[in-house]
């Protein structure tokens, strides 16, 4: 172990004899190739450090390490822990610690791969992905919240059995809308879930079938427009949303940069956190979107206010990063690309 890191000896004895030994090394260098704080790599290692004493109390090998076993751990021992101390015990530090964990373990064949779902409703929703993929060049977030609300509509009607459109009825529609909607009646909740249907029946008369009955049935919740955010805001409003990034901000001129690519340019967050170095032509003033919504390229003139906020991030804010987006991230590891959560 790397002598950088001094742990108390009951930490490092917890590591050193433990089924996960081997792997403490692979485990440092892949925190110090994201470049974590000194102080975060070594709570991570009292983590692990933990972890490792909770499966030699419970004799849980080191192939049965996985999500669920972590899962008990962080869910059962953990509320009711007496591990001596000094012992981590903070629940978002040890999640994020096993999170690590288990893909640099099965990098090294130590674990598993996780199962892949099976099953009628997981082969369908696999081919309904490869359609939205392939045909409909939606990206993975979008396809990832319509294969959520699909899946759950059909686990919802067929349980385990195989998947029969010819079986399903408008009733079936409306009920499974109802139950939903009872649950969150907003009208993004109404709206994902009849874009997801949408999406769906539009796959399954794609293959063939005739699900014209179906889809009537789906209507579009109703969205009043003065009941909503202004379609555009006014240059009152513009004015102080550019002025809330003083330098005492974290990445304060990273915002500045995207909010103004929003503004100047139009672009969607989804562009704005694909955007690549290599998509600016600094010499001719444009900017290349080669990832956007509608699997095109378009180039866009690069305004020079726009042009100017996001070099004084480059040249002045921006980590060094082997990402070759525009936008890193603020946080280790500094090379993982952002999203569009950020």
């Amino acid at each position: 172990m790397d002598s950088n890191y001094c742990l108390p000896r009951n930490i490092e004895d917890d590591l050193r004899n433990s089924a996960l030994a081997p792997h403490v090394d692979a485990y440092l260098a892949y925190l110090t190739r994201g470049r974590y704080a000194h102080n975060t790599v070594s709570q991570y290692l009292r983590c692990i450090a933990h972890v490792a004493r909770w499966m030699q109390r419970t004799k849980l090998s080191l192939n049965q390490l996985d999500e669920a076993a972590v899962a008990r751990f962080l869910n059962k021992h953990l509320p009711h822990c007496h591990c001596a101390m000094p012992v981590a015990r903070v629940y978002g530090d040890l999640r994020a610690a096993c999170g690590h964990l288990l893909p640099i373990l099965r990098e090294h064949g130590a674990i598993a791969m996780p199962a892949v779902a099976s099953g009628a409703i997981e082969d369908e929703i696999r081919e309904f992905d490869t359609y939205l993929h392939q045909v409909r060049g939606l990206g993975t977030e979008i396809r990832r919240n319509y294969a959520r609300l699909v899946r759950r509509f059909l686990q919802r009607r067929f349980g385990k059995r195989a998947v029969v459109i010819s079986a399903l009825q408008p009733s079936d529609i409306r009920q499974y809308l109802a139950e939903e909607l009872d649950k969150r009646g907003t009208y993004s909740n109404a709206a994902a879930l009849a874009a997801s249907l949408r999406a769906y029946f539009r796959y399954r008369r794609f293959r063939g079938d005739h699900v014209y009955h179906l889809t009537g049935v789906i209507a579009s919740p109703a969205h009043w427009n003065l009941a909503s955010l202004p379609r555009s805001l006014s240059n009152d409003e513009i004015e102080r949303l550019l002025g809330a990034f003083p330098d005492s901000l974290p990445s304060s001129r990273r915002g500045y940069a995207m909010v103004r690519c929003a503004l100047d340019m139009g672009l969607r967050i989804g562009e704005i956190a694909k955007l690549a170095l290599a998509d600016i032509d600094w010499r001719n003033g444009t900017i290349t979107l080669r990832r956007n919504k509608s699997r095109r390229e378009d180039v866009l003139p690069l305004p020079a206010v726009t042009g100017q906020a996001i070099a004084d991030y480059l040249r002045l804010e921006r980590p060094p990063s082997t990402n070759p987006a525009v936008f890193a991230r603020r946080l280790a590891p500094h090379d993982a690309p952002i999203t569009t959560d950020t």
